[in-house]
C-alpha cells in the first residue's frame, strides 16, 4: 500500500471534526453542505490526477538532475533547511503569478471560489495548478538538489497549508512573525479590497514582508471571489475562467491585445464576460427544489468517491492500466453528477446511465466471465427498454416541483 494515501482519511477526519466543532459551538456556525461537497469533489479529482502525474513529474526531476544539475548537493541537515526555504520562496512567486497572470489564475481560481473558509477549502486544488507548480519546482533539481530530496520536501510543503485553512484558530502570538498562520491565510482568501493580493506565502510569512505583500488581519474577512461564482457545478468551477479568457480572446481586436488577455492581470477581463457565459451555459433549474433523499444520495455518492480514490491512491500498483482508467472515468463521472445534482440539472440521469455502463464494463473486464457478460447485456437491455420510466422515477426521488 502507498502510505501517502493515508493522507486522505487523516485530512478527512480533520474536516469532519472541524465541521462538528463549528456546529456545536455557541456561535452556531455550520459549513454549508453544498460548499463542503463541492470542495471535497475538487480535492478528489486532484488526488486522482495526482496519481496519474506524480511519476511523470518525478521523471522530469530525475531527467533535469541527471542532465542539467549545476551543483552537487548532498543530503545534510543544512541543505534540507535550505531546500525547504527555497521551495517556499519558489512557491511565493508561483502563487503571486497565479493571482496576477490570467492564464495562471485560470488554474488557481478554483481554490478561491468558496465563500467559506475551513479545512475542506484546502482540498480545492486542481491538477492544472499542480502542473504549473511543477514548472517552478523544476528549478530545484537544476540547482543540484536530488529528486528524492525534492519529492520528500514537497510532501511536507504540501501538508502544512491544510492547517491554515480554518477560522477556529485565532492569533498565534510570536509565531505570527515567522510562519503563515490561519490569520494570515484568512486575509489571503478574502475579497475585501484592503486584503486583495496579499499574503502569498505558504509556510514562512517572511517572503510577504520582504516583497511588500503582507497584510495583517484586521476587519472581518469576506471570503470568495470579488464576483461570487454562485455555482457548485464541478465542470463550471474548473473551466469558467478559461471560457472567460476564450471569449475575451475572441473579441480582441489585434494580436497584441490577445497576448495581454493571456498574460495580463485578472482585472483586465471584463466581468460581463462571465455573465454572458452564465446565460448561455449555466441555466439554473428553478422549477425543482431538493428532496429529502437528495442530500443523503449526495453524501453516499461522495463517501463512495472518497473510498474509491483512496483505493486508487493506495493500491494503484495492483491495477492494470485499463482497469485503473475504468475506475478513474467512473470516478470523474460521479463527481460531475454530484455537482449537477446540487445544481438540480435534469440531464443527470443520462450521466447516471453512462456510469452504469462504465461500471458494468469494468466488472466484465475484471472477471471476464460469460455470466458477467450476460448480466452486462441484460443491464443494457433493461436500461434501454425502461429508460423513460427510470428517468422519471429518478427525478421524482431527487427533486420536487415547486408549487
Amino acid at each position: 500500500m502507498d502510505l501517502i494515501a493515508l493522507a486522505i482519511p487523516i485530512f478527512g477526519a480533520f474536516i469532519i471534526i472541524e465541521g462538528w466543532y463549528l456546529k456545536k459551538q455557541s456561535a452556531g456556525i455550520k459549513p454549508a453542505f453544498e460548499e463542503a461537497v463541492a470542495n471535497v469533489n475538487v480535492g478528489i479529482a486532484e488526488r486522482f490526477f495526482d496519481i496519474c502525474t506524480t511519476g511523470l513529474f518525478h521523471g522530469l526531476f530525475v531527467w533535469l538532475y541527471e542532465n542539467f544539475a549545476l551543483f552537487t548537493i548532498t543530503s545534510t541537515w543544512y541543505w534540507w533547511i535550505g531546500l525547504l526555504l527555497l521551495t517556499d520562496l519558489l512557491w511565493y512567486w508561483y502563487h503571486r503569478l497565479g493571482h496576477t497572470v490570467n492564464i495562471f489564475w485560470a488554474a488557481h481560481v478554483v481554490h478561491h471560489q468558496s465563500d467559506e473558509f475551513n479545512f475542506s477549502v484546502a482540498a480545492r486544488i486542481t491538477v492544472l495548478q499542480a502542473g504549473f507548480r511543477s514548472i517552478f519546482w523544476s528549478f530545484l533539481p537544476v540547482l543540484g538538489f536530488p529528486p528524492e530530496m525534492v519529492t520528500t520536501i514537497l510532501l511536507v510543503h504540501g501538508a502544512y497549508p491544510f492547517f491554515t485553512h480554518t477560522e477556529t484558530i485565532g492569533n498565534l502570538g510570536w509565531l505570527e512573525h515567522i510562519l503563515v498562520t490561519p490569520s494570515h491565510h484568512r486575509v489571503h482568501h478574502s475579497s475585501n479590497p484592503c486584503y486583495l493580493d496579499k499574503n502569498y506565502s505558504d509556510i514562512f510569512i517572511i517572503w510577504d514582508k520582504l516583497f511588500g505583500t503582507f497584510a495583517k488581519e484586521g476587519e472581518k474577512p469576506v471570503y470568495g471571489l470579488t464576483k461570487p461564482l454562485n455555482s457548485h457545478s464541478f465542470l463550471w468551477q474548473h473551466f469558467h475562467y478559461f471560457l472567460e479568457i476564450a471569449l475575451a480572446w475572441k473579441r480582441a481586436n489585434n494580436g497584441r491585445e490577445k497576448i495581454r488577455i493571456l498574460f495580463g492581470t485578472p482585472a483586465m477581463l471584463d466581468p460581463v464576460n462571465r455573465t454572458i457565459l452564465e446565460r448561455r451555459l449555466l441555466k439554473r433549474n428553478q422549477q425543482f427544489k431538493a428532496s429529502y433523499f437528495l442530500k443523503r444520495y449526495v453524501v453516499f455518492q461522495t463517501l463512495v468517491s472518497v473510498l474509491l480514490v483512496f483505493i486508487l491512491a493506495g493500491f494503484h500498483r495492483h491495477f492494470n492500466h485499463l482497469s485503473f482508467w475504468f475506475a478513474g472515468i467512473a470516478l470523474l463521472v460521479s463527481l460531475i453528477i454530484s455537482g449537477a445534482i446540487l445544481e438540480k440539472k435534469t440531464w443527470i440521469f443520462h450521466l447516471e446511465a453512462v456510469r452504469i455502463v462504465i461500471l458494468a464494463g469494468w466488472l466484465f473486464f475484471i472477471y471476464n466471465s460469460f455470466l458477467v457478460f450476460l448480466l452486462l447485456i441484460g443491464n443494457c437491455f433493461l436500461l434501454i427498454r425502461f429508460y423513460g420510466t427510470l428517468q422519471e422515477q429518478y427525478e421524482r426521488l431527487l427533486f420536487h416541483k415547486r408549487k
